[in-house]
């Protein structure tokens, strides 16, 4: 039995002992490895980036053809994207270096056969889909656009299937690169494809497309759209969807029904993309970790903010241990993990993790990204929204000046980026108006809060309706500057039980919201010297507070859930 054991433990340590003689020889021999299997190749490659050999790893990465395959080792896709990261940190630019390769590749092959044609969009299909993953979304956008001019120079039904799959992996890109003009000229080419192959007799499954649809409307805040792409996915599932598409249809789904306030039909769906992204990816892959990061938008917007917390975490631990470094997608955990925080602790004033967390989300930003991205946009409003209640909180007159001046700052820029990307009509831009008006009544500005304010709620309930959470928000946001600092009691009375009746509709007692409106309530009527009516509300306050604390007592488990119900039914009963 000794025997055996030793026999079973030997050629994994002669297989290591003998990639470390490679690598450390490696200038002698690099020229031979070429002719090795890719999962060999790979290994090697991987010793060099754990022993710090950057500058030879980059060379060979640099290398088109030789990281075509290690592109072919699925099975440690995270290994890398550890390495890759490493690279790009280090200052090598390989993404930008392949995506230039595989462009002048494929504009050499248009002249040549057919399966040398498709061999190559395949390569490029692998190439900009692990860009993507990445989170190098330019090049990704670079590799796909000189595929589809290799899919146009053909004009079969072939071509035309692959100029589809071409133009839905473009679109992927351009939603999460936040090109919403350029995403939407390719959403109507891809339908238009789609109607064509239709012509010809062929069809082909719309799910990942209308769940890029889906995605792009999202991203613009038309969320009746969304909402409908939504559905037209969920019914286009079938068995032979690939199981990453699978996850992406239910995820985004799932975020198009909290936007319309549908939180049962949400629910069902995101614990079903938890469940089997695990099930089918485990649970430190980053497929795993972008259905937690819709799972805990699901949790925050159902006012469960702990296990919101909770998740998010865990999602930017996954990240981070798969990416490192200056990655966009460590970037957005960091960024929507502050977000949470700053609600979770907005009672208690402490705001260190969450300050903590935005800024290094805008430090991985500025690195990678041009300063008017639009991605930046969000993390400023984050940190300005931090910022305001550390100001407010302080006792020394002149940090809290310097700090409201930033906050100011961070707001204006995050406005002018969102007024330029969607327009004045649009529900980010009226965020960023009441956002404003929260720091204007900060800072003393009471007309120019009043301002924000209204345009705020005159933007949203147009979108909205006049009952929606974001239109709730604003109300009890201009209830508190007409109660505290402008002393129009009559209309801050209205305002606070408009706001109180919104958010009981829509989250029951229990709502953590509620409190300032009640506290606001409760100043109003001792003002006004209206005592019964203050009564009356400090005992709903102690009412709600013992809700919350009961509510607050419970175990944070949001990662154990039944999912019984299958996907099937799910579609049935409530699509």
């Amino acid at each position: 039995m000794a025997s055996a054991c030793t026999l079973q433990w030997v050629p994994d340590s002669l297989y290591n002992t003998a990639v470390s003689a490679i690598v450390a020889s490696y200038p002698r021999g690099r020229r031979d490895l070429k002719v090795l299997p890719e999962n060999v190749q790979f290994d090697i490659y991987y010793r060099l980036y754990s022993k710090g050999r950057l500058c030879q790893l980059g060379m060979e990465f640099s290398d088109l053809d030789t990281f075509a395959k290690v592109l072919k080792v699925n099975d440690k896709r995270h290994l890398l994207h550890h390495c890759f990261q490493a690279l790009m940190d280090h200052g090598l630019r390989a993404s930008g270096i392949l995506a230039d390769s595989f462009a002048v590749r494929l504009s050499e092959t248009i002249t040549k056969d057919q399966f040398t044609k498709i061999r190559y969009l395949q390569l490029g299909f692998n190439l900009g889909g692990f860009l993507s993953d990445a989170g190098w979304f330019v090049d990704s956008e670079r590799v796909y656009n000189a595929c589809l001019e290799l899919c146009h120079s053909e004009v079969d039904t072939g071509s035309l299937c692959r100029a589809l799959e071409c133009r839905i992996r473009l679109l992927h890109v351009q939603n999460a690169n936040c090109k919403c003009k350029e995403a939407d000229q390719t959403c109507k080419e891809a339908f238009r494809l789609t109607e064509v192959l239709a012509e010809n007799g062929i069809s082909v499954c719309k799910a990942t497309l209308y769940t890029e649809c889906c995605a792009l409307r999202f991203a613009e805040s038309q969320y009746d759209e969304a909402y409908k792409y939504c559905s037209m996915a969920l019914h286009e599932i079938q068995p032979s969807l690939p199981h990453k598409a699978l996850v992406d249809v239910l995820r985004q789904c799932s975020k198009a029904c909290v936007v319309k306030r549908q939180f049962q039909k949400a629910d069902l769906l995101i614990k079903h993309a938890v469940a089997f992204a695990k099930e089918h990816f485990g649970s430190h892959h980053p497929k795993y970790s972008d259905v937690l990061m819709d799972y805990g938008f699901y949790l925050l917007n159902i006012d469960s903010i702990a296990a919101s917390v909770f998740v998010y975490q865990i999602a930017l631990d996954i990240r981070q241990s798969v990416f490192g470094g200056n990655n966009l997608y460590v970037a957005i955990a960091n960024e929507d993990l502050a977000y949470a925080s700053y609600v979770e602790q907005y009672s208690s004033g402490k705001f260190k993790k969450a300050q903590d967390h935005a800024e290094r989300a805008i430090e991985i930003l500025g690195h990678i990204l041009p300063p008017d991205h639009l991605l930046l946009s969000s993390s400023k409003r984050v940190k300005a929204l931090i910022l305001e209640e550390i100001a407010i909180d302080s006792h020394d007159k002149e940090m809290e000046e310097r700090l409201l001046q930033e906050a100011q700052d961070l707001h204006l820029q995050s406005l002018e980026l969102a007024k330029k990307a969607f327009g004045e009509n649009n529900v980010q831009t009226a965020k960023h108006y009441g956002n404003l008006g929260r720091l204007y009544q900060s800072m003393q500005r009471y007309k120019e809060a009043e301002e924000m304010h209204l345009k705020a709620i005159e933007i949203k309930e147009r979108l909205l309706g006049p009952d929606d959470y974001e239109v709730a928000l604003s109300v009890g946001h201009l209830a508190s500057l007409y109660n505290y600092d402008m002393k129009k009691y009559h209309e801050a009375e209205q305002l606070y039980l408009r706001s109180i009746d919104i958010g009981q509709k829509l989250f029951g007692e229990g709502y953590s919201g509620l409190e300032y409106d009640y506290r606001g309530l409760l100043r109003l009527y001792i003002n006004l010297e209206k005592q019964d009516m203050a009564t009356h509300y400090s005992n709903i306050l102690h009412e709600w507070n013992q809700i919350r604390n009961s509510h607050n007592a419970e175990d944070v488990k949001p990662l154990e859930f039944d999912t019984s119900v299958s996907m099937i039914d799910i579609i049935e009963r409530h699509f």
